[in-house]
């Protein structure tokens, strides 16, 4: 069974956004679930065994804290064999297994995994048993609608397919993989979807406000929704939705407010081995609409270690 959820608001996997500091500022904000960032099921095995050696856990490899629970791991990879044996490996630590196919990167889609898949049914139904065989906590999917325009609705047998085999849920977001995340994304697809499901669906794409998020929730009658590129740099966001979904209005923030979270963040990051350049780019996230910005996003840009970007972000309380 699915795990209980805290709010309608998931975080969605982003590669180099989602980093278990940002997930974890946002799981306090009242995200109602969190997903790990997409990773390959051959790194995952390729890493227990270097882990294994150190009597290490695969913790080390995907980091992730008990306050962030209910989380996800997202996975990608289509290789059945690797497929089962990563999933039992990461299953210990997780609450649910996602899986991509979704993702419309050309050095994902060219290894037959994310959105590539979706024009291979044979497969996909292999790929859900194989995951749902494998492990007892439940499965997820995560979905685009197609391939291209001409094969936009591929999502549908994908879908069906997915509930006969076991998946538990599915998120969609309803734009190709060649659309990338270009244009808009069509609700009436998730409508469509949740029309024609007897689980759980979760709609993703264009949600930037807590007015984006009510509108997408009534127009399709999805379950939850799960907010990417608008959690970037603004965790605030959950805590918005769910004010405005329960009481019709919400808290402002200023870029003072977000300054602050910025820097919540940075302390969180002391916990975890988390890239210098994702932290950089998190910084300028955080400084995304503030007057003056692009100039202090410049820095950031030069800037060459924690000290440095630390000191150019104490600079922007004096623009804010």
């Amino acid at each position: 069974m699915l795990p209980k959820f805290s709010s309608r608001a998931f975080l969605a996997p982003m590669a180099g956004v989602s980093d278990p500091a940002l997930r974890l500022q946002c799981k306090k904000m009242g995200a109602g679930l969190v997903v790990t960032e997409f990773t390959s099921i051959h790194s995952i095995i390729a890493k227990e065994e270097q882990l294994k050696e150190n009597m290490k856990t695969i913790q080390e490899f995907i980091e992730f804290s008990e306050q962030e629970r209910p989380i996800s791991v997202q996975l990608f990879g289509s290789d059945l064999y690797a497929l089962e044996k990563a999933a039992t490996i990461v299953e210990p630590y997780f609450d649910i297994i996602d899986y991509n196919m979704g993702c419309p990167a050309p050095h994902i889609t060219q290894q037959m995994a994310g959105g590539a898949l979706l024009q291979e049914v044979n497969l996909t139904q292999e790929i859900f048993k194989t995951l749902v065989n494998a492990v007892k906590k439940p499965v997820t999917l995560k979905i685009r609608s197609g391939v291209t325009e001409a094969s936009k609705f591929l999502f549908r047998e994908i879908a069906k397919i997915a509930e006969d085999q076991g998946i538990q849920m599915i998120t969609f977001h309803p734009r190709t993989v060649s659309q990338g995340y270009s244009g808009n994304a069509d609700w009436r697809l998730i409508k469509e979807l949740k029309e024609i499901s007897n689980i759980p669906i979760v709609g993703n794409g264009d949600i930037a406000t807590p007015e984006d998020a009510k509108m997408m929730l009534d127009e399709t009658g999805c379950d939850y929704v799960m907010i990417g590129r608008g959690a970037m740099g603004n965790p605030f966001l959950f805590e918005q939705i769910n004010d405005y979904l329960r009481t019709g209005s919400y808290k402002e923030y200023s870029f003072k407010d977000r300054l602050d979270s910025f820097f919540d963040y940075l302390c969180l990051t002391n916990q975890y081995k988390i890239k210098f350049s994702n932290i950089k780019s998190q910084a300028m996230r955080f400084t995304k609409g503030l007057k003056g910005g692009s100039k202090l996003r410049s820095k950031i840009t030069f800037s060459k270690n924690l000290e440095e970007l630390e000191k150019i972000m104490r600079e922007a309380y004096s623009i804010s």
